[in-house]
Order: C-alpha cells, then sequence, then structure tokens
C-alpha cells in the first residue's frame, strides 16, 4: 500500500510536470503566431488572457465595461473553488517558468532548501500588492498590467527574449552555412524566421533586465514571484481556502524529519496539519511524493476544519488602501492633453485616450503582432499611467496600410477590432513638412520619396511645382510636397521612408486622430444664421 501510495504521487508529479511544459508551450505558440504571416487574419492567439479572473475583474471595474470573452475567467474560480491553486500550479506559464528555474537553481547548490521561520509577514506582500491594484481600479486607474502575471510574462519575451533568440539563431544559422552545411542553415533559417527577427524595442534591454531579475529571486526563495509578489496568486488564494482537496498527514507514521516543509514549494506549510495553509498550497503533490513514510495524503473528502487565515494585519490593509487612494491621482499625472503628447500616436482602432489607459493591461500583443515594429512600448509619452503601453514610433516602422493585426489581438478591448475596410479609413494622426530640411525646398532637388510612398487613395501628399533660390541667386522649379490633410491617416510611412535619415524632413504627430474630437487644428465653429434684413457680420 505505501509503495503504491508513494507511485500515486509521484505519477501525479510526473503529470504535473507535462501539464506544465504543455502549457507553456502552448503560451509560447501563441506568442509566436502573433506575427504577420501574410493573412489578413491572426486568429485568437490572446485567448490565454481571457481566462485570468483578475484582468477580468480590474479592467471591468477601471473601464466600467465588462469585456464579453472574459467570460471564460469564470472557468478559473470555479476551477479554483474546487481544486484549489491549481491553475498557479498546473497551468500558469510564469509559475512554470519559475519553478524550472527553482529546479536548476536547486540542482547548482544556488538555492538550498531550508525550513522557513515561522514569520508570515512576507507571505503578505502579494495580498497588499492585490489591494492596491483592486482601490487604484476603482478611480479608473488599472494598474494590474504591471504586475499581472500573463501580461507580465508576454511583455517580456516578446520585448526582450524572443528577439534575444532570434539573433541567437540567426548568429547559428550564419554558423552552419559558414561550416558549408547548407541544408541544416536552410532548416534553421526557416525555423528561426518565426521569431521576427525584425522586430527590436526600445526598452527591450530594460524589460529585459527586470524579468531577468525577477527570475534571480528564485535564488532567494523557491518561486518567489508566486510566493510573495503575484496579484493573480494572492487572488486564487482568496479563493482556494474552501476548496476540497486538502492536505492530511498521519501522525502515527510521520517521523517528523519536516521535509514536506522544507520542500515546499510555496511556503504552504504541510506539517502540522493545523499550520497548513491552503491559500499558498499549488497542489505540486512534492511533500507526499519525498515523505519517507508515505505520511502525507490528499483525501478528497475532507471534513470541514478551521482555515488557517491569512496573516494580513488591520494596520497593514488600511495602510495599504489609504497608500492607494492617494497615490491613483498621481498616476494620473500625463500629459495626453498637452502639446508635449503631440506625438502620442495610438495604433488604429485605440479608444479614446482615458477609455484606453483604463482598458489596456500593458502586454505587448499588438506590438508583437505588428508587422513593421512601428508600436513600441510608451515610457515617458504617456505620463505614469501610460508606461508600456503601446505608441507608434514612424521612425522605427510605419503603420501598414492592408494591416489590422493589432486591433483583432487585443485581449481586453482597448484596442477596438477593425476589418481592414474599416482600418484603412481611421485617422490616427497627421503628417507634416518641415520646409527647412526638405530637399526640394531646401536645395531645389527634385525629391519624390514621401510622395511615392503614401498608401492613400487618392495620395494624402501631393507634388506642386515650387520655386527655389539658391544661395547663388539661382532660381529652380522642382516638384516639392504639400500635405492634404483631409485624405493623410497618419500612418507615418513619409516619416519612415524620408531620405533625411537624422532628423526627417516629413514627421507625423496625432493631431487630426478620430478618436479624439478635441485634438484637431483648428475647432469647427458653427456660426449662427443671419437673421434677414441684417448685415452679415464676419467675426460672428
Amino acid at each position: 500500500m505505501k509503495k503504491e501510495r508513494s507511485k500515486k504521487y509521484r505519477a501525479l508529479q510526473l503529470i504535473r510536470i507535462l501539464s506544465q511544459a504543455a502549457f507553456f508551450g502552448l503560451f509560447f505558440y501563441f506568442l509566436l503566431r502573433t506575427h504577420f504571416s501574410g493573412e489578413d487574419y491572426i486568429g485568437r492567439v490572446e485567448v490565454f488572457f481571457h481566462f485570468d479572473p483578475l484582468l477580468a475583474i480590474t479592467t471591468a471595474i477601471a473601464s466600467r465595461v465588462l469585456f464579453a470573452s472574459f467570460i471564460l475567467a469564470a472557468i478559473t474560480i470555479v476551477v479554483t473553488l474546487v481544486a484549489g491553486r491549481f491553475v498557479c500550479g498546473w497551468v500558469c506559464p510564469l509559475g512554470s517558468v519559475h519553478q524550472f528555474f527553482s529546479y536548476v537553481f536547486k540542482k547548482t547548490k544556488l538555492l538550498k532548501p531550508r525550513k522557513e521561520d515561522k514569520s508570515r509577514s512576507r507571505l503578505a506582500w502579494k495580498y497588499l500588492v492585490l489591494i492596491a491594484v483592486l482601490v487604484a481600479s476603482l478611480f479608473a486607474v488599472d494598474l494590474v498590467g504591471f504586475a499581472d502575471p500573463l501580461s507580465f510574462l508576454y511583455r517580456s519575451f516578446a520585448t526582450a527574449v524572443v528577439p534575444v533568440l532570434a539573433r541567437v539563431g540567426a548568429a547559428f544559422t550564419g554558423l552552419l552555412y559558414g561550416l558549408k552545411l547548407s541544408s541544416f542553415g536552410d532548416a534553421a533559417a526557416q525555423f528561426f524566421g518565426t521569431l521576427s527577427l525584425n522586430q527590436t524595442y526600445q526598452q527591450g534591454f530594460f524589460l529585459g533586465l527586470i524579468f531577468l531579475g525577477v527570475v534571480l529571486l528564485n535564488i532567494s526563495k523557491e518561486r518567489f514571484w508566486c510566493r510573495y509578489l503575484c496579484p493573480a496568486g494572492a487572488f486564487l488564494g482568496l479563493l482556494a481556502r474552501w476548496n476540497v482537496p486538502k492536505v492530511r498527514i498521519d501522525m502515527e507514521k510521520c517521523i517528523k524529519c519536516n521535509l514536506c516543509t522544507i520542500h515546499c514549494q510555496t511556503q504552504a506549510n504541510p506539517y502540522p496539519n493545523e499550520e497548513w495553509r491552503s491559500s499558498e498550497c499549488v497542489y505540486c503533490y512534492t511533500c507526499a511524493a519525498i515523505c519517507p513514510t508515505n505520511a502525507v495524503r490528499f483525501p478528497v473528502k475532507a471534513k470541514p476544519e478551521k482555515i488557517e487565515s491569512i496573516n494580513l494585519s488591520r494596520r497593514k490593509l488600511i495602510f495599504t488602501s489609504v497608500l492607494a487612494v492617494v497615490a491613483a491621482p498621481f498616476f494620473k499625472i500625463t500629459p495626453a492633453a498637452k502639446r508635449a503628447a503631440s506625438k502620442l500616436i495610438r495604433p488604429p482602432g485605440a479608444l479614446p485616450e482615458p477609455r484606453f489607459l483604463q482598458k489596456c493591461v500593458k502586454c505587448g500583443e499588438c506590438m508583437k503582432a505588428c508587422p513593421t515594429n512601428a508600436l513600441q512600448p510608451a515610457l515617458e509619452e504617456a505620463g505614469p499611467e501610460g508606461i508600456w503601453t503601446p505608441v507608434l514610433k514612424p521612425r522605427i516602422g510605419y503603420c501598414e496600410y492592408y494591416c489590422s493585426l493589432c486591433s483583432q489581438v487585443c485581449p481586453t478591448g482597448a484596442i477596438k477590432e477593425l476589418t481592414i475596410e474599416e482600418k484603412i479609413k481611421v485617422k490616427i494622426g497627421s503628417a507634416w513638412v518641415n520646409k527647412s530640411r526638405c530637399i526640394p525646398y531646401v536645395l531645389g532637388s527634385p525629391c519624390i520619396v514621401c510622395e511615392e510612398h503614401c498608401p492613400t487613395s487618392p495620395k494624402a501628399i501631393k507634388l506642386v511645382r515650387t520655386e527655389v533660390q539658391l544661395i547663388d541667386g539661382t532660381v529652380q522649379t522642382p516638384l516639392a510636397p504639400v500635405i492634404d490633410l483631409d485624405l493623410c491617416i497618419g500612418c507615418g510611412i513619409c516619416e519612415n521612408k524620408c531620405p533625411v535619415v537624422d532628423d526627417p524632413a516629413i514627421f507625423c504627430t496625432s493631431v487630426g486622430e478620430a478618436r479624439n474630437e478635441k485634438n484637431r487644428l483648428l475647432l469647427d465653429i458653427i456660426k449662427p444664421e443671419t437673421p434677414p434684413g441684417e448685415p452679415s457680420d464676419p467675426y460672428r
């Protein structure tokens, strides 16, 4: 019987590892699928996010709108109520990453499992983060994207990890070709080609360092993120306190070796029974698998018992709530309505700026999908609330005219889904000519690059004959660009292709964007009708 029980839990451990690998593989597959493959439709590659109940709740509170796709999050909630934090231990891809590196650090002796002290103060960190996120959402400030595990992992992989893998793959492919292994080189080139070698991000190095730092925290404690920082884990932990499976230790068999507690991945403390924390257990079954006497088991039908409370003092709760209330308005300090934000060009289909910030979870899906690498994570352009939200950078890439992929992959509806026919009519900004740098205007030489690349029909960039007096007194009459603001959509291809590379002679700003009626060059003034018999007043 003892051998059978040990085999049972070891088999469950193996199944859990396979489950983690399968879900991480699925997550990575969707990540790689999020790129332009030559087709207009990319598929539901963002579906992973729709199972995240914390994203669903905070986004709904912040935006005051419930996004229909988040109905899938109810599945996660039901599973947690019945089976505990099963999702954290068996499904979550970020949890799998942390467990993998914790295993590596243990094997290399960088991490030495040891019995935890009785202090539980650090366990409360993630609950305080959860409270701060929820309180901020009440004030229409959506901070969940900074710390939600799916947003954090996807953003880190899309902006840092995948670009690094792409360059490593390119170097490896070049080595194969250099060794005259053409067949292997072709296969490697085809494989690594899915990683989108052309994608680089201005904050990729910084975001990569953050991800690396979080991974290295596992040297201090196994699954450090899951234990102390993850707000989604904290939320599921609150739901998991009344789940069905419980840890039971047969005290007649127990030899008090404390192996179960020492090797517990999340400090759930299976021994003694009265100190077991159901809210922290991720059902990895390590405790049952390593028990030398098979004293640890997980019966499904457990009698009702006193639930170990979460160590969250009233003082900490009040302090965190007050801090979130005070801090939330500071995140609203944004230059979105100022001149400094004139180049804050959002993707086509983006909601008006306040609503966009309430729904965007900074996951990076739209940036990964952009075929020209034009969408970049914002830093100071959109204020504190808009850090890591997508911004169009024409000098890096442009908005492809016949592409609506970014609107298809947004998991929260911050970017409205558009068809190609709808997208080409959306104005995200306007182009402007700097005549002091434009080649025809300054040198009198012909240049029609911007007009050639303008995708609209009819073209928004017109070429008009212009007289230019050069420094020697001669006069040239080249064709020079003029912008038709009624036709320009602000895609940025003219700025991207301008041959004046250091500071392009043509540039785009958000002025005239369709999502903001106040962001206009000139306001339309409706003049009242002149009463009959009275002279008209041109200044009325």
